[in-house]
C-alpha cells in the first residue's frame, strides 16, 4: 500500500484500538498529565500541565501535517478506557525506515499486556501494509523500564548513541538504539510476539 498521512487508520484486535490522533483526543488524555507526571520523567517533549499537554499533542499533529510523524491515541477494549499514545515518527518512506516511540500509558496499564497488544499491530502494519525494511527504537539509556520493554517484543540493540541529545533538564542523555528488520519479523519475531499476547 502507498501509506497515506492524511488517512485516518485505525489499527485493532480484541484488545486494544489505536485511533489516528485527532486534537479531540485531548480530553480524554489530558489526565494523565494532570495527574500522573511520573510517567513523563524521560519525555524529550514537555507534557506536565494542561498547556504544555496542548502543545505535545499539537507538535504531534503538526509533524503529521509535514509527513515525518503519525500518532496514535490508544483506547483499551478491556477497561473501556484511553490508556495513552504512541507514534511512528522519522517516517522515511524512500529509505523504508521509520521509529516508534513517543509511547506512553498511564499506571493503571502497565504491566497489564496492552503494550503488546499495540506493538503487534503497529509493527505488523509497518512490515506488512506500509512495506518498511526496519522499524527501529530509541529509549533513555537510562530508562531500563523501556529498554526491557523493547526488547521483550523481539528487538536487536544495535548500540549506544553517547550524548546525542539535550534532556528537558538540561543535561545530556545517551540514547539506545534497536530495531527490528523485515526477514526478522517474519521468520520468528511476529509468531513469538503473537505467542506473547495470550
Amino acid at each position: 500500500m502507498n501509506f497515506d498521512f492524511n488517512e485516518n487508520y485505525v489499527l485493532e484486535s480484541d484488545r486494544v484500538r489505536l485511533e489516528s490522533l485527532e486534537a479531540n483526543h485531548f480530553s480524554s488524555l489530558v489526565t494523565f498529565s494532570l495527574n500522573e507526571t511520573e510517567i513523563w520523567k524521560f519525555s524529550s517533549i514537555p507534557a506536565i500541565g494542561e498547556e504544555n499537554f496542548k502543545n505535545y499533542l499539537q507538535i504531534a499533529l503538526d509533524n503529521r501535517y509535514k509527513q515525518t510523524e503519525y500518532a496514535f491515541a490508544v483506547f483499551d477494549k478491556k477497561t473501556n478506557q484511553y490508556a495513552g499514545s504512541t507514534r511512528f515518527y522519522d517516517i522515511q518512506l524512500q529509505n523504508r525506515t521509520l521509529q516508534l516511540g513517543y509511547t506512553w500509558y498511564g499506571k493503571n496499564f502497565h504491566g497489564t499486556g496492552l503494550n503488546k497488544h499495540c506493538k503487534y499491530l503497529l509493527i505488523e502494519f509497518a512490515f506488512e501494509k506500509m512495506n518498511m525494511a526496519r522499524v527501529e527504537f530509541r529509549a533513555d539509556n537510562n530508562n531500563l523500564h523501556s529498554i526491557a520493554a523493547i526488547k521483550s517484543i523481539g528487538c536487536k540493540v544495535d548500540g549506544i548513541l553517547r550524548s546525542n541529545m539535550t534532556k528537558l533538564d538540561g543535561s545530556r542523555r545517551d540514547t539506545i538504539v534497536l530495531s527490528i528488520l523485515r526477514d526478522e519479523w517474519f521468520e520468528s519475531v511476529k509468531e513469538n510476539l503473537k505467542q506473547k499476547l495470550f
